[in-house]
């Protein structure tokens, strides 16, 4: 083991791969020479020239195009989205097209395809490049969405995704970049639908996805010291979604947490609390609580900014709530 930043991570994952199977490329804005805006696949030019490492014009429906119909015909493309927030400007390609080319053609063709990109806000980047649009693409039958929450899971999720033969999301948090953790020194891979208990309690669960995961960690350490023991769930993909655990710790805890960047209404927090709610009713002893971003675009304003997304202190004060048995208003 070595501990080493999650852009470092990925741009192991790739190069690994790359060196594996010829068929893989990449492609997207400034991923060559400038290596991303966050740095993340600097180098990988040098060592797979420009053919494999491919710049693009600002045209995000062209290069994802060309990507999909890339993966139906043998190849194995990694497409680099530079701001989740462009995937408004692929969904045809990704939800009409790479989705559904598998299912159209009755088992017949595949669509190997890789779309990196990134989400989270109090970066100060305003309303249009701090989106976190994870449910955006989860809806859609026929994807795969992976959220890594370290380095770890970014470098084992990374190289199972390029394997897969569907389309997959990976969605990287932009202020985790630099952060490091241990990760071996051989290859591993992480499996798709298995969740990580990353700590273990008996009092309550909190369901952390991406660097709600750090949030939620760092609940459990204010909570510890108040006598209330919490169990930390890090589902790392989404679709498909490890049930199994996250209902195991449920029925052992009777209380429920789940934290995520999306927007509160109409996200990933609502799916995992009706599963919740539908499949572990009997055993819980206070409502599931969701803790999403406000349903405001991201404000640019700092102060503004960072009371949009959930906050450590924030989880821990729900958890005194659950665990006193008081009464949750509707938001």
């Amino acid at each position: 083991m070595r501990d080493i930043t999650l852009s470092k991570a990925v741009n192991e994952a790739i190069a690994e791969e790359m060196r594996r199977d010829p068929t893989i490329f990449l492609i997207g804005e400034d991923v060559a020479e400038a290596g991303t805006p966050f740095k993340v696949l600097s180098g990988l030019v040098e060592e797979f020239g420009p053919e494999r490492i491919i710049d693009t014009p600002i045209a995000e429906p062209g290069f994802m195009g060309i990507a999909v119909g890339a993966a139906m015909t043998g190849s194995r493309p990694i497409v680099d989205l530079m701001f989740g927030d462009f995937l408004f400007l692929v969904m045809d390609q990704l939800c009409n097209q790479a989705a559904k080319t598998h299912y159209m053609s009755g088992g017949k063709l595949n669509v190997p395809l890789v779309l990196r990109t990134n989400l989270g806000a109090t970066r100060r980047s305003a309303a249009q490049h701090s989106q976190s649009l994870h449910a955006l693409v989860a809806h859609i039958p026929g994807l795969k969405v992976a959220m890594p929450s370290s380095a770890y899971e970014a470098k084992g999720l990374m190289k199972t995704a390029i394997r897969d033969n569907n389309p997959v999301v990976i969605f990287e948090d932009k202020l985790m970049y630099n952060d490091k953790s241990p990760v071996p020194e051989g290859e591993y891979l992480i499996p798709f639908g298995q969740a990580n208990i990353k700590r273990e309690g008996t009092d309550i669960t909190l369901i952390g996805t991406s660097s709600m995961v750090q949030v939620a960690e760092r609940a459990a350490e204010l909570l510890a010291a108040e006598g209330i023991s919490a169990e930390v769930i890090d589902p790392r993909t989404i679709v498909p979604l490890d049930e199994e655990t996250i209902l195991r710790s449920v029925r052992k805890t009777s209380r429920a947490i789940v934290i995520d960047e999306g927007h509160q209404s109409y996200g990933i927090t609502g799916e995992i609390a009706s599963r919740i709610m539908e499949k572990a009713f009997y055993h819980l002893d206070g409502p599931v609580i969701r803790m999403g971003a406000m349903d405001v675009p991201v404000p640019f304003s700092p102060a503004l900014e960072d009371v949009t997304v959930p906050t450590p202190e924030g989880v821990a004060e729900n958890a005194r709530r659950l665990m006193r048995g008081e009464m949750f208003h509707a938001a």
